[in-house]
């Protein structure tokens, strides 16, 4: 999504596209700990780990 928010803001130079993208970083950021914890609090394994 990050990528895609860039693109157009790069395309359009559209100010509220860039704030999407601004606001897509600072909400990755501050999820990604409680997601990661989530899933290991339900089980969730790493599939890489066969």
């Amino acid at each position: 999504m990050h990528n895609m928010s860039w693109n157009v803001f790069r395309q359009t130079g559209n100010i509220e596209t860039y704030l999407l993208m601004k606001e897509l970083e600072i909400n990755n950021a501050s999820s990604e700990e409680p997601l990661v914890s989530a899933m290991t609090e339900q089980g969730e394994e790493d599939p890489g780990s066969n």
